[in-house]
């Protein structure tokens, strides 16, 4: 009995250390899986903390159109730039701040006529040109100098009538008899006028007409003269050819005052108007500025340049401007006072207008803003900053590109 006790009891003890060991390797086998179970449960809840920030309007939440790095923290996202970093990238911040706001736009222009001071000269009888006074196009002709004779067929034969009336005026003076006389009188005068007021009406000049009267023969050819002072800018007639009734046979132009007009884009028209100034310059006179006021502002756009003409009218005594010269053309627009930031702290994504505003300690705020009148240096804000508030104003593109890789702005 003594034996079968002690094998029992080895048994025993043996089944007692499988036992144990068993247990040993279940308790070492499983805690490595709990603790993954468990860093897997944190990620979701830190995944779930993360995408609760995240609103429906294309990942940016709250009024200013950012969202939170904490669903409950309430605090917008930003990213931190180390101080070392800063001094690296030399982030500059600059206030927003109301100030006076001006403009200048920018216009390309062209020198040309003005045309009230243009005259055509023409005929209004028809006829053969028998002779040019100005042969050739840029003369420059005096008001009343000749510039061409016409021969008419038909003016002639008006010319030999007047005669015909006269003399059957005259004729008349010396009836007498009865009431005879006196009605002959009162209608050859009424001949005599309208015939006289047929030569005028053709621009016979009252000198030649009298000098009609006076000989007794019709003139051959007309003269035409220049109606003002200037050059002859158009030159269609030639010798011998056949003028007919309103032909334009020349274009004389008055060089003393010209015009400027300008080309101004559209986007620009609501910030110019009549009595504005300018400052045009011209290559040919390097240096000078012309200084003129806006005269007119022409009705229509171009749909080609989706430009608009705007006229500037400047004196010319020396004759120096001569049409068709280019000129670049300065228009100052007084916007007065706006909420302004520097142009280079805007950053377009060609959806949105981003800043960044600086929050302090390194952290810089995106913020989504809504611009509006752009200078060469300023843009104006018309929400999504306050007067005062910092935003950065260099390497602000540096920091955008920071807040992309670490996933803040979308």
């Amino acid at each position: 009995m003594g034996t079968n006790k002690k094998v029992v009891l080895a048994i025993f003890i043996m089944a007692a250390i499988i036992a144990g060991g068993l247990f040993i390797y279940k308790v070492k086998s499983h805690k490595p899986a709990a603790a993954q179970q468990a860093a897997q449960a944190a990620a979701v809840q830190n995944s779930a903390g993360s995408n609760s920030a995240v609103s429906d309007n294309g990942g940016w939440g709250g009024d200013s159109g950012w969202g939170e790095e904490n669903g409950a923290s309430g605090e917008a996202p930003s990213v931190h730039i180390s101080r070392a970093k800063r001094q690296l990238i030399n982030v500059k911040t600059t206030a927003a701040e109301i100030e006076p706001l001006q403009k200048t736009i920018r216009a390309t222009g062209v020198v040309t006529y003005d045309e009230t001071r243009l005259a055509t000269v023409n005929t209004k009888v028809e006829g053969w040109i028998e002779k040019l006074y100005v042969d050739y196009t840029g003369m420059y002709v005096k008001k009343g100098q000749p510039l061409a004779t016409i021969y008419s067929p038909e003016l002639y034969a008006t010319q030999q009538e007047y005669l015909n009336v006269l003399k059957w005026a005259g004729q008349g003076k010396g009836q007498t008899g009865g009431s005879i006389g006196p009605m002959l009188s009162k209608d050859a005068a009424s001949l005599v006028t309208a015939a006289r007021r047929r030569l005028e009406l053709y621009d016979i000049p009252k000198s030649e007409i009298r000098h009609i009267e006076t000989t007794g023969k019709p003139i051959r050819d007309l003269t035409i003269y220049s109606p003002v002072s200037g050059y002859v800018v158009e030159k269609d007639a030639v010798n011998g050819m056949k003028a007919e009734p309103g032909q334009t046979l020349f274009n004389v132009a008055d060089l003393s005052r010209v015009w400027i007009l300008a080309d101004v884009f559209e986007d620009d028209l609501a910030l110019i108007g009549t009595g504005q100034w300018a400052d045009i310059t011209i290559g040919a006179f390097p240096g000078k500025i012309f200084r003129a006021k806006i005269d007119y502002v022409y009705p229509s756009i171009s749909g080609q340049t989706r430009t608009a003409k705007v006229r500037f009218s400047i004196p010319n005594p020396d004759l120096k401007l001569k049409p068709q010269m280019y000129s670049d053309v300065l228009i100052q627009a007084d916007m007065g006072k706006r909420l302004v930031i520097p142009a280079s702290a805007v950053i377009d994504t060609g959806v949105r207008q981003i800043v960044y505003v600086d929050q302090g300690q390194g952290n810089f705020e995106p913020r989504a803003i809504t611009t509006g009148i752009k200078t060469d240096t300023l843009d104006e804000v018309l929400s999504g900053l306050k007067p005062g508030e910092k935003v950065a104003s260099q390497a602000a593109f540096l920091i955008d590109s920071e807040s992309r890789l670490e996933g803040i702005t979308q």
